[in-house]
Parts: C-alpha cells; structure tokens; sequence
C-alpha cells in the first residue's frame, strides 16, 4: 500500500510518497480503508520537529473510511462500519490500523470528506466553546484566524449558543468566509489594530473570551482585548511558539485567565469522544453546521497541502484523498 513517510525533520520535501507493508489489526484494533484523510496544523508541528513525532513513521491524526478487518475483543465496530477518527498517527496513508476505542461512526448523510474534514477541527471547536470556556447569551468573544479551519467551525458553534463574535481574518475575501459562518464583526489585522477595533466593538469592556490559533503574533496584544477576569484560550501557535512572560501581567489587566488546552484531554474517554464527534457529526448531518472543503489534494502531494496551509493560502479545510 501507498502512504506518506516522513525520516527527518524539515520542510515539505521530507514527506515521501512511499511503499509500505499493509498492517494487520491487532486485539482492540480494526484496519481502516482510508476514504480521505484531514490535513492540520499540527501535522507541520510534527513535520518541522517544533513538536515530537517517531520518525520514520507515517504523518497525519484523522481520517474517514471503511472496516474492512478488526482483531480480537472489539465490540464497539464491526467490518464494514463507515467509521471516522482523530488523534491517531498514521492517516496519510491507505490503511491504517486504529484502536477500536478511538473510532465512531459516521452518520447516515456524512460522507468520508465531511467525516474526515470535522473530526480534529470540529471537535476543537466543539471543546472550545462547550468546556473550556463555556459560551453563553450575551457573552462576546474574540477569534482570530476566524476563516481557519476551526475557526469556521467556532464561530459557528459560538453563534449556535448566543454569543456575539468578532474573527479576524488577513483579506476580505477571508472576512467574507468568517461573516457567512457568523461573525457579527470582522476586522482585518493587516489594517486595523485589533486590539482598538476589538474595545470598541466591545463598547469599551472587552470580550470575556479571545479564542487564538495563531500564537506569538497575536498572544500579548490579545491580553488587551479581554474584559477583567476574561479568558485567553491559546490553542495554537501557527505563528510560532509564545515566549515565556511574566505571570503578574495577567493581575494587572484585570485577574486573567490563560489556558493551553489540546483536544486528547477534551476526548481522554470514550464517553466524551463520542459525545462530543456525536454532536459535531450530527450537526452536519442536519445542517445546522457548514464544513468548508476547500482544497483537496491527492495523497501523493501531501507536501503541496502542506505548502498551502502553511502559505496561508487556504480558508476551511484540506483533505487528501488516496
């Protein structure tokens, strides 16, 4: 079978198309036929080596497809089963072993690349806005890179539960993606100070939430975008990794809150991964949440996806299909 490998780290050249052994599922395991698999952020986390990853190995953390063999004790999936999952490496490929335990199934209506484009990024959003911090009625948050992938999705799910959104996006035509899925407002970072348009969108209080994908570029000036006793919710760092700061900042702009959350610890069992992919699936299936697939490349140009999102030439989602 075919999948994408990776030996050292570095840019998008690393990742080879490549011959590999077909796998065999182990007790507790069933082996995927990949229909389409997610491409995000983290991958070039990975990739570049700004976070660990067993090399050589096989990149990627979600995909969509069939059953098509499981080993002994598994119960919750059976061949044939159209299942999706997240969290796993291994997904660009064309098969892949995965823990039964990690895997749900897709919703009548769902299709692979839905199934494949919602898993990581939808349930982030999902996380995001439901637990880590829960928006209600009335609440105003920030979100940057809000025509991304998750932040599509965010705003949303923000809107779903009442909340006043503000996104910030590079172009308009991003801004244009960002007002579809329900940001009240839009500013463009590039022109205006977001910081300034955020206070005064706000009437001057602040948003009780700024939800940031971006990282370093954005993470302190978002400090002042927050209301006293307001949450800044980092969860990225496309732009590179925050330094270190001085904790008593966060006193002086008003007893802050600051929060580096992952998606493994909001789906650590399976009673929350499948209640949370439950909602985020279900939601596509009746349409009250609109996934973007922009860019779909074939598997063997995982390193042109890669140039893509890292090129910040993409809104929504990319998707390689086998």
């Amino acid at each position: 079978m075919k999948a994408i490998r990776i030996h050292e780290p570095g840019g998008p050249e690393t990742l080879r198309f490549a011959d590999v052994s077909e796998p065999t599922p182990g007790a507790g395991e069933a082996l995927v036929k990949i229909a389409a698999a997610g491409v995000n952020y983290i991958d070039v986390y990975f990739r570049t080596g700004l976070y660990p990853y067993p090399m050589p190995g096989t990149l990627g953390l979600e995909a969509a497809g069939t059953i098509v063999a499981v080993g002994a004790d598994v119960t919750d999936v059976r061949t044939g089963d159209r299942v999706a999952y997240t969290g796993v490496p291994g997904a660009y490929a064309e098969m892949a072993v995965v823990p039964a335990d990690r895997l749900v199934k897709l919703p009548d209506g769902v299709s692979f690349r839905d199934g494949a484009a919602a898993m990581l990024q939808g349930m982030t959003a999902h996380y995001l806005a439901t637990a880590t911090y829960p928006l209600h009625a009335g609440d105003a948050c920030l979100i940057h890179a809000a025509a991304g992938g998750v932040g599509l999705l965010l705003c949303q799910i923000a809107k779903m539960r009442g909340a006043t959104v503000i996104g910030t996006t590079s172009t308009e035509a991003k801004a244009a993606f960002a007002r579809d899925a329900g940001a009240n407002h839009v500013i463009l970072y590039g022109d205006q100070d977001f910081v300034a348009e955020t206070r005064r969108l706000s009437g001057g209080a602040g948003v009780h939430v700024v939800y940031d994908g971006v990282g370093v570029s954005t993470f302190m000036k978002g400090l002042d975008c927050l209301r006293p006793r307001g949450m800044m919710v980092l969860f990225g760092q496309a732009s590179g990794a925050v330094p270190p700061f001085d904790l008593s900042l966060l006193n002086l702009k008003g007893s802050l809150y600051v929060t580096r959350p992952g998606l493994p610890a909001y789906t650590a069992s399976r009673a929350e991964l499948v209640a949370r992919a439950s909602d985020v699936l279900g939601w596509i299936a009746a349409g009250t949440l609109r996934l973007r697939i922009e860019h779909e490349f074939p598997l063997r140009d995982a390193a042109a996806a890669h140039r893509a999102l890292e090129g910040r030439r993409t809104t929504g989602k990319v998707i390689l299909v086998p």
